[in-house]
């Protein structure tokens, strides 16, 4: 199996490995099957390299930042980082736009040690699907290259699914932090709205945008969440609250813990034939780790889904309408389409999203009156083809808009395969501000299975633990 961050961390302070060993690792897979896979659309190899000498030399001296520290990750290029460019996969973005340096959540990875691979592939500012008729490379699964990894934090997801970095930012407006976490067989989670600053990423949905860790284990994402989480003032959505320690809280204990869970098996046209039961025996684990499952019904699931489909939508066509107006042509097929949708919502359908968003708001909160978690499927099945996919299609499959909507801290973590050999997910989701709680549930889950240690079979262990 690959490594993780945890087990990385533990390797650099044994002397077993160096961080440099573990960035040239990587970027020898990267070498070996980014061609066919669409990971990155800019490497940092010369100052990655530098970093990670300056890791092992701290780390030697007995400077230790933490579990980052030495750890190889990549970010999604809608984030603005010190290296290079920021274009959001795209021909209309200034390519001044991210001059302002390394957005917060980078500069505290850094702090804490971590060295910047490089900038990942996305759907176009974050949404649409891949257009082969412009000069960007085409993400795609690791499990089977004929298939889409998700998106939009697409090169994040099946990055780290193929060990190129051990960990990545994402972001997420209606799943796009656990979606390609499902569909590559990684662990993704989208915190509460506003643990995270955002300042330095361009924006989807100002009202749904979340930025979050993507990595191979719960564990990976509480260390990672650890240190991304905070305010800044510069970001009118972050919250000024005290950040946990999330690594401290994995008991791997369920004990006293109640869980909601809600299959949505009927939610979809598109649900996987072994859904129900991989989500079954999921759930069983989870009884097993101590705690007590009971079935729940998601309130205004369709209503809720919807309204953040129309609220983001709406938001997004704002921000774009000026270029869609002038340089049509130049945005992708799926991009343009799926964000020139929001030119058919009226005012009233925005304000009609927000009064079902705050009444939704308010049943989820009296449901975990009832539980301390909720679980579903992250999403109805394995991940489509790439031919013929259409963006009406991930949104017809995915059961994560729901909590964008909301603004809950949710965590999509591997749980099993479709028939044909596609990861499915299961999503873990708690409530306001208690990501520990989500971060817990999960590494129970997987200290009891061994889905996230699965590698696809195109890159196999090269990456040995």
């Amino acid at each position: 199996m690959y490594l993780s961050i945890t087990d990385a961390a533990a390797a650099l302070r044994s002397g077993e490995t160096t961080s440099v060993e573990l960035t040239r690792a990587g970027y020898a897979l990267a070498d070996a099957h980014d061609e066919a896979l669409g990971v990155y659309l800019q490497r940092f190899d010369e100052t990655a390299l530098a970093a990670a000498a300056k890791a092992d030399e701290e780390l030697a001296a007995g400077v230790d930042k933490g579990p980052l520290h030495g750890i190889p990750v990549g970010v999604k290029d809608i984030i603005a980082t010190d290296e290079g460019e920021t274009t959001a996969q795209s021909l209309i973005l200034d390519r001044d736009w991210g001059t302002m340096g390394d957005a917060p959540v980078v500069a505290r990875l850094r702090a804490a040690g971590a060295v910047v691979t490089g900038k990942l592939t996305t759907m176009e500012y974050a949404i649409g699907i891949p257009d082969v008729e412009k000069p960007f490379p085409v993400p795609r699964n690791p499990w089977n290259t004929d298939h889409y990894p998700g998106g939009s934090s697409s090169g994040t997801g099946n990055g780290v699914a193929a060990g190129m970095f051990l960990g990545g930012l994402g972001t997420d407006t209606g799943g796009s932090i656990r979606y390609p976490a499902t569909s590559c067989g990684i662990t993704g989670l989208k915190q509460t709205f506003g643990r995270v600053p955002k300042y330095g990423c361009v924006p989807l949905g100002y009202s749904y945008d979340h930025i979050g860790p993507m990595a191979r284990t719960a564990a990976d994402c509480a260390a990672m969440l650890t240190v991304l989480a905070g305010h800044d003032a510069r970001d009118a959505c972050s919250v000024d609250r005290p950040v946990d320690d999330y690594v401290s809280g994995l008991t791997g204990s369920l004990e006293g813990v109640r869980i909601g869970v809600d299959p949505l098996l009927t939610a979809s046209d598109l649900t996987d034939p072994a859904l129900e039961e991989v989500l079954a025996a999921a759930t069983a684990e989870l009884t097993a780790a101590g705690a007590t499952v009971v079935p729940v019904e998601l309130p205004l699931y369709k209503e809720l889904s919807s309204s953040t489909m129309i609220g983001f939508l709406g938001e997004a066509y704002a921000y774009h309408r000026p270029d869609l107006r002038e340089r049509w042509a130049d945005y992708g097929s799926g991009t343009r389409m799926a964000v020139a949708t929001g030119a058919l919502i009226t005012a009233g359908d925005f304000a009609q999203a927000q009064r079902v968003r705050r009444v939704g708001q308010k049943l989820v909160a009296e449901l975990f009156t009832q539980v301390d978690l909720i679980v579903t499927p992250t999403s109805a099945g394995g991940a489509p083809a790439l031919e013929k996919l259409t963006f009406e299609q991930i949104s017809g499959a995915v059961h994560t808009p729901y909590w964008n909507a909301t603004g809950n801290p949710a965590m999509s973590v591997p749980m099993g395969y479709t028939r044909e050999g596609l990861p499915l997910g299961m999503q873990i989701v708690g409530r306001p501000f208690e990501e520990a709680a989500v971060l817990a549930a999960g590494h129970a889950f997987q200290l009891r299975t061994d889905w996230h240690t699965h590698v696809p079979a195109m890159v196999g262990n090269a990456v040995a633990a």
